[in-house]
């Protein structure tokens, strides 16, 4: 009797685990790229179309009279790395939601009639959230320059653009494949820099160090003050402001602004280490990113043992820091988002042939990272970077924009990364933007540009 009782327990187990794993665990291994099933399911389906959030076509497969398919991109290479490719390895979206585009979710009559006709049933299509407009402004504001642009709707993590250059076009990637992994020029076109570049952060990071001196002193931070004279020293560690002008009496507000490379070397100095670490790691540093994509953590190496060298160096945007252009996304968007993070997608929906939808995605929150009131004043100290600081360009808009900038140097040479970071309309946010321009020179003078033809083209 007891051994009846065990095997029965067991079946049940056994029944259990099998219905769980078909419910929930089938699809992922049926998309892996390494399953032979998806070539049986590509003979029998055609491979649905992968659309923006307004109905642009991104990729789609045409057949030809002898019923042989290719997969189409008519964009060419302006969303080659977040749509992907099906050619030599498939990359972004296409491998991503590879099983829904080759699942057919039409009428099973008709999906009988063309079984029996000897056709392939149409493949359901992925509805992304990409603006097509705000990809292809992003990635023409770029020019020859590489780099990365990333925009996310603070209050959902909607992705509206994801651009990385310099891009392949993925029509050609068959014959241009050995030129591509030979790379010669040193281009890494098939990286995609918006969520796998990692880069110093520069002055952008001083939204970081500035929020954690608020969460230590919430009734004085405004307080704050300090006498830049261009240069100043810390224990031996000599910190020099850009060009090393003087920017006289700062409070935090204006040191932001002004992005006074000594003010935060000497808030750095009376932060406490371990709770700022603590939130680095609340705003995502060193920890695995909640997205399907392909991505590198972001990493952040401050801890109590370091000394005053790398402290004064961390807390400015440089030293050991390393951050990607999606990450200084996310977190800007959290500021947008009184404190409150949005974890970042990029496919809206899925529906079948008949425009039917089959699965929806709904926004989901990383949770609130600081309070109200921290994310709150830094937006307000944002405004000022471009009302009175380094993002004044930004005025020109006809609409109030929150930023920062940053000028990141990377080698012995002093070369800089240019970035910015910001949102609009800075009193009630609809998006968010983070720049990378490689070794260009100034945020102000390099990445502000591209972000202010993103906006432009939010509101056009």
């Amino acid at each position: 009797m007891v051994l009846t009782y065990g095997l029965s327990l067991l079946f049940l187990c056994m029944l259990g685990y099998f219905v769980w794993f078909m419910v929930t665990q089938s699809g992922e291994i049926i998309n892996n790229p390494y399953n032979k099933r998806q070539d049986v399911l590509a003979k029998k389906v055609r491979r649905g179309e992968i659309r923006s959030a307004g109905g642009e076509v991104l990729a789609r497969t045409e057949t030809d009279e002898n019923g042989n398919d290719t997969r189409e991109y008519p964009y060419d290479k302006v969303f080659c790395h977040v749509v992907g490719r099906i050619t030599n390895s498939m990359t972004g979206i296409e491998g991503d939601q590879c099983y829904p585009l080759l699942t057919s979710h039409i009428n099973p009559l008709e999906q009988l009639i063309n079984t029996f006709r000897g056709e392939k049933n149409p493949g359901d299509n992925i509805v992304t959230t990409l603006d097509a407009g705000l990809q292809t402004a992003a990635y023409e504001a770029l020019g020859d320059h590489r780099g990365a642009v990333v925009v996310i709707e603070p209050s959902t993590g909607k992705i509206l653009a994801m651009v990385s250059k310099p891009a392949y076009d993925p029509n050609t990637v068959e014959e241009d494949w050995d030129s591509l992994v030979e790379d010669s020029g040193e281009e890494s076109m098939l990286l995609n820099r918006a969520t796998q570049g990692l880069y110093p952060p520069g002055s952008t990071f001083k939204l970081l160090t500035g929020m954690e001196y608020m969460i230590e002193h919430p009734k004085k931070y405004q307080n704050f003050q300090y006498q830049c004279k261009g240069s100043d020293s810390f224990s031996g560690n000599v910190i020099n402001c850009y060009d090393r002008e003087v920017h006289g009496t700062l409070d935090l507000e204006s040191a932001l602004a002004k992005s006074c490379n000594g003010a935060f070397a000497k808030i750095g100095t009376t932060l406490d280490i371990a709770a700022f670490r603590k939130l680095t790691e609340r705003f995502l540093f060193n920890k695995p990113l909640p997205v399907s994509f392909e991505y590198n953590k972001s990493r952040f190496s401050l801890d109590e043992d370091s000394d005053m060298g790398e402290l004064t160096q961390t807390v400015m945007g440089q030293g050991k820091t390393m951050i990607t252009p999606l990450e200084n996304a996310m977190i800007v968007a959290a500021i947008a988002n009184s404190g409150e993070m949005m974890v970042p997608y990029v496919i809206d929906h899925i529906e079948n042939a008949a425009g039917q939808t089959v699965t929806a995605y709904s926004p989901r929150s990383k949770g609130r990272i600081v309070k109200k009131w921290v994310a709150e004043g830094m937006g307000e100290m944002m405004e000022a970077v471009v009302k009175s600081g380094t993002g004044s360009s930004l005025q020109a808009l006809p609409y109030p924009v929150a930023g920062k900038t940053g000028s990141a140097e990377f080698d012995s040479e002093g070369t800089s990364h240019a970035w910015f970071v910001g949102f609009a309309p800075a009193e009630n946010p609809k998006i968010a933007v983070s720049v990378v321009v490689e070794g260009a020179g100034t945020g102000s003078q390099y990445a502000v540009p591209v972000a202010q033809q993103v906006f432009g083209q939010y509101w056009e």
